[in-house]
C-alpha cells in the first residue's frame, strides 16, 4: 500500500534554490515539504565555498531584502569578508565572503528544521504527477506519494548528473553522491526541452602539504559591511587567502594531458561556462599567456582542506598533481580529492514565465541550476521567486515578478526567459541596464516592502528596515535643508584641496564634491554630528546610504527616468493577442522568436534577440487597429 502525503508546495532539492524556496513558501503559510537525497548536505557549496562577488553579491542582498536566509547564513558562517569594486562606483561594490562550508550546512538545516510550516523527507523524487495539465504531486524512489498544488523543481547538478576526471566516468550529482535517474524523463515526457551542460570544481589542497611563506596573504576586512541587513557583525575568526600562479613548467604539462581531457577528446559534448574556464581552457585559449593566477582559499576553521580558485579542470588525475607541483609553494602538495568537471540536465527556461512556473505545465516551477545558470546567488534569487509563486499559486493570489529597473534577481529572471541560454549564465553588473538604481546598499529600500507585503519579512526586519529608512530621509533631508557659509567652512575645504566657496551653500551640494564625505563633514558641521549621535543601530550602514544618495542624485534621476519611459512598453501587454505565424509585415526570424518565447509585453518582446525594432514597430501598429 503506498504512503500518500499532502501539501501546498513540494519543493525537489534542498540545495540554495532549494532552501530558500522552502523557507520562503512556508513563511508564506505554504504546507511545504523540500525532499531532498541526503539531510546531511542541506545547502552544500558544491564548489567554491564562497558567496558574493561581482554582481552575484547584489542579489544575495536582494534575496535578504526579500527574506531569505542566505545572507544571514552567509554573515554567521564568514571567514573571510572583502567588498569587491571599492576603487569604482558605488553602483559597482560587491560584498563577497568565504564561508565555514559545515557550519553553512548546519546553519541552513537549523533554519529549515525550525520553519513553521516546513517538513522534510530524505528520498529522491522520480516522478511527477500531471492531470489535465496541471502538477498535482510526486512519487518517490522509497514509493511515497506527496500530493501538492504547486511543486518547485531545483535538482541543480543531479538530474543526470555525470562527472569526468580524465577518461574515467562516474554517474553522480556530486561527488561522492548518486545521481538522479529519473526525474528529467518524467519532466520531459510532457513537452518539456531538456538539453545538457557541464561545469567543474577544482583540486582539493591538504593545507599542511602548502609552503605558505612563498604565496602573497590576501587578508581581508574587518568593517561594518555584511550582507544582511539584520545580522550582527560576523562572529567567527577572520582568515586570509593566498595567492600564487601557473608557470611555463605548469602549462607544459597541462599541454601533455589535453589528449586525455574529457573537454577536448569529445568525451564532452555539453556547454560549459565562459566565464569560470578550466585550467586547460585557458592555456588553449591564450597560449601566449605565460602564467594565471591562482587563488587559494579555506574551506572551514577546523579542517585543513583548501580550495584552489582558478584551476578548475578535469584532466587526468596524475596530470593535475604534476602540473600543480611544478609551482613553488606546491612542490609538496598533497590532496583530498582532484578537480573533476560534471554534465548534468537542464531544461530550455523560454519555456518559463517571468514567475519561474512552467507555460506546459500549471503549477510546476523551476529555479536554479535546472534553468541553465551557474552560482549559488542566482539559485538563490530564483528559489525567492519560485518560493513565492508557489505559495501564491496554491493561495489563489496574483503572480509576483520583479523588473529589470526593480533588481538583479528581475535582470536574471527576464533574460532566462526571454533569451535563453547557450552556456550556463552567470549575472554580471554589466547585463543590468539599471545598475545604479540596483546598488548593493539600497537593496531594502528596493525590495523589503514587497517582503512586508508577501508576509516575508519578519517584523523584527520590518522594524530594522523603517528605521533605517527613517534615518536615511533625515540625514538627506538636513543636508537638503542646512545652510553653510563661507567663513565658515573655506578653511576646511582648503585643508583637503577642495574649491572654496565664494558664496553660502547648501550642505547637499557640498556632499557631491569627491574629496568630501559626511562623515569629515560632521566634524566641522556640529548639528550634523548630533544627527549621526542619534542613530543607534546600523550607523555607518545608514551614513554611507545617505551619502550615496546625495552624491549621485543626478545619475540616480537620470537612470530612473529612462526605467520609467521602459514601463509604458512594459505596460502593453501582448500574450495571446497575435497568431505571430500569420503577421507576414514580421520578419520569418521575428515571427519564429516572437512564436518561441510568446511575450507577455511588448517590451520583453522587443528584448528578444533576433525581433527587431521594425517589428516592434509593426506590433505597435497592429495594436493601434
Amino acid at each position: 500500500m503506498q504512503t500518500t502525503f499532502h501539501y501546498d508546495v513540494i519543493v525537489i532539492g534542498a540545495g540554495h534554490a532549494g532552501c530558500e524556496a522552502a523557507q520562503t513558501a512556508a513563511r508564506m503559510g505554504a504546507k511545504t515539504c523540500v525532499i531532498t537525497m541526503d539531510m546531511n548536505k542541506i545547502a552544500q557549496m558544491s564548489c567554491n565555498p564562497a558567496i558574493g562577488g561581482i554582481a552575484k553579491g547584489q542579489i544575495v542582498r536582494e534575496v535578504d531584502a526579500l527574506g531569505g536566509g542566505t545572507g544571514e547564513v552567509t554573515d554567521a558562517c564568514a571567514i573571510q569578508f572583502r567588498m569587491l569594486n571599492r576603487s569604482k562606483g558605488p553602483a559597482m561594490w560587491s560584498p563577497r565572503a568565504q564561508c565555514d562550508r559545515p557550519r553553512f550546512i548546519q546553519q541552513w538545516r537549523r533554519r529549515l528544521e525550525t520553519q513553521e510550516n516546513l517538513a522534510i523527507w530524505q528520498d529522491e523524487a522520480t516522478e511527477i504527477l500531471v492531470e489535465n495539465g496541471r502538477i498535482v504531486g510526486v512519487d518517490t524512489l522509497w514509493g511515497a506519494r506527496f500530493y501538492g498544488g504547486g511543486v518547485v523543481i531545483t535538482a541543480g547538478t543531479f538530474l543526470g548528473g555525470l562527472m569526468h576526471v580524465g577518461q574515467k566516468q562516474v554517474r553522480g550529482g556530486r561527488c561522492a553522491e548518486p545521481a538522479a535517474e529519473f526525474l528529467t524523463e518524467s519532466i520531459t515526457k510532457y513537452g518539456i526541452r531538456a538539453a545538457r551542460m557541464k561545469t567543474g570544481t577544482p583540486v582539493r589542497i591538504d593545507a599542511r602539504s602548502v609552503h605558505f611563506d612563498e604565496m602573497e596573504e590576501q587578508p581581508g576586512e574587518t568593517d561594518y559591511h555584511r550582507f544582511s541587513y539584520i545580522s550582527p557583525l560576523r562572529p567567527l575568526p577572520q582568515l586570509p587567502c593566498w595567492t600564487c600562479e601557473t608557470n611555463a613548467k605548469v602549462h607544459e604539462v597541462l599541454r601533455r594531458g589535453l589528449p586525455e581531457s574529457p573537454l577536448y577528446n569529445g568525451q564532452i559534448q555539453s556547454i560549459g561556462p565562459r566565464y569560470c574556464p578550466s585550467i586547460e581552457t585557458k592555456i588553449v585559449t591564450f597560449p601566449d599567456r605565460e602564467k594565471h593566477p591562482l587563488f587559494l582559499e579555506p574551506e572551514g576553521l577546523d579542517n585543513n582542506e583548501l580550495y584552489l580558485n582558478g584551476f578548475s579542470s578535469s584532466l587526468p588525475m596524475d596530470i593535475q598533481l604534476e602540473a600543480l607541483r611544478q609551482i613553488p609553494c606546491f612542490r609538496d602538495i598533497k590532496v583530498f580529492r582532484p578537480g573533476y568537471a560534471i554534465e548534468y540536465d537542464f531544461f530550455d527556461p523560454t519555456q518559463l514565465k517571468h514567475s519561474l512556473e512552467s507555460k506546459i505545465i500549471e503549477g510546476l516551477f523551476f529555479a536554479g541550476q535546472v534553468n541553465g545558470t551557474t552560482g549559488y546567488e542566482e539559485a538563490a534569487g530564483q528559489g525567492m521567486i519560485a518560493g513565492i509563486n508557489a505559495a501564491l499559486k496554491c493561495s489563489g493570489g496574483e503572480a509576483f515578478k520583479l523588473g529589470r529597473d526593480e533588481a538583479y534577481i528581475g535582470v536574471l529572471i527576464d533574460d532566462l526567459v526571454t533569451k535563453g541560454v547557450d552556456e550556463p549564465y552567470r549575472m554580471f553588473t554589466s547585463r543590468a541596464e539599471y545598475r545604479i538604481l540596483l546598488r548593493q546598499d539600497n537593496a531594502d529600500v528596493r525590495l523589503t516592502p514587497y517582503a512586508e507585503k508577501l508576509g516575508t519579512a519578519t517584523a523584527a526586519r520590518a522594524s530594522r528596515f523603517h528605521e533605517k529608512k527613517k534615518h536615511i530621509d533625515e540625514i538627506i533631508r538636513f543636508c537638503h535643508d542646512f545652510p553653510i557659509k563661507a567663513p565658515r567652512i573655506n578653511p576646511f575645504l582648503e585643508s583637503i584641496g577642495s574649491t572654496p566657496l565664494s558664496g553660502g551653500c547648501r550642505l547637499s551640494d557640498l556632499i557631491n564634491r569627491p574629496q568630501i564625505s559626511l562623515l569629515n563633514l560632521a566634524e566641522q558641521v556640529k548639528p550634523l554630528a548630533m544627527l549621526f549621535d542619534g542613530i543607534s543601530v546600523d550607523r555607518e550602514e545608514i551614513i554611507e546610504a545617505a551619502e550615496i544618495e546625495m552624491k549621485y542624485s543626478g545619475y540616480i534621476s537620470r537612470e530612473r527616468a529612462m526605467a520609467e519611459k521602459m514601463q509604458r512598453l512594459e505596460a502593453i501587454r501582448i500574450r495571446g493577442r497575435f497568431n505571430y505565424a500569420e503577421l507576414t509585415q514580421i520578419s520569418t526570424e521575428g515571427r519564429q522568436k516572437l512564436a518561441a518565447i510568446d511575450p507577455e509585453t511588448l517590451a520583453q518582446a522587443s528584448r528578444i534577440p533576433g525581433v527587431s525594432p521594425s517589428d516592434i514597430s509593426v506590433l505597435l501598429v497592429l495594436l493601434g487597429r
